[in-house]
């Protein structure tokens, strides 16, 4: 997917001193600024800045299927619940807890045999682990199971992450970039009068109750990349802007 051209940078600088007969502004409702703090001289620079980031999928859940059919109801119960175990066992081996398997059964009769289905439904953290419990199941069990392709999600904390990590990249980002501005003309970055999120935009990403409808042909990579989330975050700020910089910390 192509990523949106960011969008251009707006900086505006004020650095011609207050005269010192000119009141010191004071915000609405007449309190300093930040809650008692002394309010700012008026020089002021004003930057935009953006930032983009993404984040992989955190979790993959994995559906085991498998069946039998026989004469007795003992022996199609039977011939499932080794497998069903066979399955769990290997997946707590490799530390994947019980409360990431799901197991559902189905028995039935159809005409003069017995019917029983299973589905085991393993949900993983560690991919690694994932392709070597199905690696394993496949070389132990073979025809006998059927193994969906790993569906890759994000959780609700992982979002949340992302959300949080864009926007204070994009404030440092916005911050340097006021840095730099303020050297520029041999000036120093004072504290922030204001930071405003202006947009957020998020695209790509699957979540745990979406269907994939991604062709079982794609590669364990493919599939990750298009189960990437990305997020981006513009925010605006406004700096004071303090005297000349201080020669010792510019050659710092």
């Amino acid at each position: 997917m192509a990523l949106p051209a960011p969008p251009p940078a707006r900086v505006f600088a004020e650095l011609c001193p207050v005269p010192a007969s000119a009141p010191a502004p004071l915000p609405a409702g007449g309190s300093g600024v930040g809650g008692g703090l002394p309010a700012p001289s008026g020089r002021e620079v004003h930057v935009s800045g953006s930032a983009e980031l993404s984040a992989v999928p955190d979790r993959a859940r994995v559906s085991v299927r498998l069946g039998s059919r026989k004469g007795a109801a003992v022996a199609a119960r039977s011939s499932v619940s080794r497998r069903v175990e066979y399955i769990a066992q290997s997946a707590r081996q490799r530390g994947v807890p019980e409360e990431n398997m799901t197991i559902t059964e189905d028995f039935s009769r159809v005409e003069d045999t017995y019917q029983m289905e299973a589905e085991v439904c393993i949900i993983f953290t560690d991919f690694g682990k994932m392709q070597n419990v199905c690696n394993l199941l496949i070389e132990k069990l073979g025809a006998s199971v059927t193994i969906s392709p790993p569906h890759f999600y994000h959780t609700p904390e992982a979002i949340d992450n992302l959300r949080r990590r864009v926007c204070v990249a994009a404030v440092g980002n916005t911050r340097q970039k006021a840095q730099e501005v303020c050297r520029l003309f041999g000036q120093s970055l004072g504290r922030p009068l204001l930071i405003k999120e202006e947009e957020t935009k998020e695209w790509g990403g699957h979540i745990d109750s979406h269907l994939s409808n991604s062709p079982d042909s794609l590669t364990l990579q493919e599939r990750i990349q298009n189960a990437t989330a990305y997020a981006s975050c513009r925010v605006f700020a406004v700096f004071e802007i303090k005297g000349k910089e201080n020669r010792r910390n510019k050659l710092l």
